[in-house]
């Protein structure tokens, strides 16, 4: 068992991932006409901003200082998305893997960093499969590795893509090829599971109410859009009560079931140490307090050099250590970042750095 395990649900909720259902696979849909845009998500009109992928990196200034980069290091951003922590890295002389599931973030920005040749490879896949793809493409040990676990911009603000309630849009929510929409969850879930689902990954008290709404609801009419799903929770539930939608944490639930959030942080961490060179750095950017919690704990766990408890006579080496914490607390973005991108208010950025084997 990996001891750095954290169940989606506890014992009595069943699987830990919804993604074993036997559902239709289909590509995402994908954009045609993406084209690198230096402008910002405020400046751009409504038709660029349909058109172009873009995303402000957060917490760029202290990525680059905490995983050190410089010439002749290598590094894995194992969230590329479009490639702005990449682009920073590179800027210093490092070369860097970039893995993304999805294939317009991945098109973006090839294009964007063509101008560093060989110092940058774009690759397709998850970074839960980031051991894997290392092998296979004979990597070796690297300097640093970076996660950001939040979701685009303009993941969010692509109306067809179904992330958000901001345009209607079909119920999709995939980042890559899942094995199945939101709307495929939501018409096929029972109850039971729903409930479960919003409440544990969106920490809805009124998770039960909106199951029993949406087992109703569909019996009419199957769910389809992201309107039609937002607009009959806010109903339900009484309208809005200060700045967040009431539907907010419903649709974090779906997307993060959809696309097995947590199940591939959690396969990703448990293999991310034996990626590291002695010295290599372990940088992760989470953005709610599900996610937050994993990396605090895989981090403790992973880096404290006895343990103990009750029944023992004496402290004993911890077998599962494998970094010296540089980040004792997770770091948030400056007063001045968030001003000029508010969806960075959440982020916090973790980091631990690889010790030698020998120690571990």
């Amino acid at each position: 068992m990996n001891p750095f395990a954290i169940p989606v649900f506890g014992p009595d909720f069943g699987p830990s991932s919804f993604n074993h259902w036997s559902l239709p696979c289909r590509p995402a849909p994908e954009m045609a006409g993406l084209s690198v845009s230096n402008s910002s998500a405020g400046e751009q009109s409504g038709e660029e901003k349909e058109q172009e992928f873009y995303h402000l990196s957060v917490l760029k200034e202290e990525v680059v200082h905490y995983l050190a980069a410089q010439p002749g290091r290598l590094f894995i951003d194992g969230t590329l998305g479009g490639g702005g922590h990449s682009e920073a890295l590179l800027q210093l002389g490092a070369s860097v893997k970039g893995i993304d599931r999805d294939a317009d973030a991945r098109a973006y920005a090839s294009q964007r960093l063509a101008r560093f040749g060989d110092s940058f490879e774009c690759v397709r896949g998850r970074f839960s499969e980031m051991a894997d793809l290392a092998a296979m493409n004979h990597w070796g040990l690297v300097d640093g590795i970076l996660l950001d676990l939040g979701v685009s911009s303009w993941h969010f603000d692509a109306p067809e893509r179904g992330f958000s309630f901001r345009h209607d849009g079909p119920l999709d929510m995939r980042m890559g090829e899942s094995e199945l929409t939101a709307a495929e969850l939501l018409n096929t879930s029972s109850e039971e599971d729903l409930a479960k689902m919003i409440f544990h990954l969106g920490e809805e008290k009124s998770s039960r109410k909106i199951a029993r709404w949406i087992v109703s609801e569909r019996e009419k009419k199957p769910f389809e859009s992201t309107m039609e799903l937002a607009d009959g929770i806010e109903q339900l539930l009484g309208g809005r009560r200060g700045r967040t939608h009431p539907a907010t944490k419903t649709f974090q639930a779906l997307r993060m079931t959809v696309n097995d959030e947590l199940g591939e942080l959690e396969t990703f961490l448990a293999s991310a140490a034996d990626l590291l060179k002695p010295g290599g750095r372990l940088a992760i950017i989470t953005f709610h307090s599900l996610e937050d919690r994993m990396v605090k704990r895989y981090f403790k766990d992973a880096s404290q050099v006895e343990i103990d408890r009750p029944e023992w006579p004496a402290p004993r080496p911890n077998p599962n250590l494998r970094y010296k914490l540089l980040t004792k607390k997770g770091v948030a973005p400056s007063k001045s970042e968030i001003e000029q991108n508010a969806r960075s208010r959440s982020s916090r950025l973790r980091v631990g750095e690889r010790i030698s084997p020998e120690l571990s």
